[in-house]
């Protein structure tokens, strides 16, 4: 659930996600210029990053993920 992905080659690094996030999920890391998940299980997919986003490097889905248990 929530944020999908940030594709790092169209993030130019703006901060914009990081504004309009209002639960603080995302960070920017200021050497690559690029925004990064910082928190994911926090995210309420709200799309507010991937509406904002003014190139479309942000991709959030509305579907909680049910990962695979694995037997270790």
């Amino acid at each position: 659930m929530g944020i999908r992905r940030i594709d790092e080659e169209l993030c130019n690094g703006c901060g914009i996600c990081v504004e309009n996030c209002p639960l603080d999920v995302l960070r920017l890391d200021l050497k690559k210029k690029v925004a990064f998940i910082k928190y994911l299980e926090d995210c309420q997919s709200c799309f507010l990053c991937e509406r904002e986003c003014p190139i479309g490097a942000i991709t959030v889905t509305p579907y909680r993920e049910r990962r695979t248990p694995l037997s270790w």
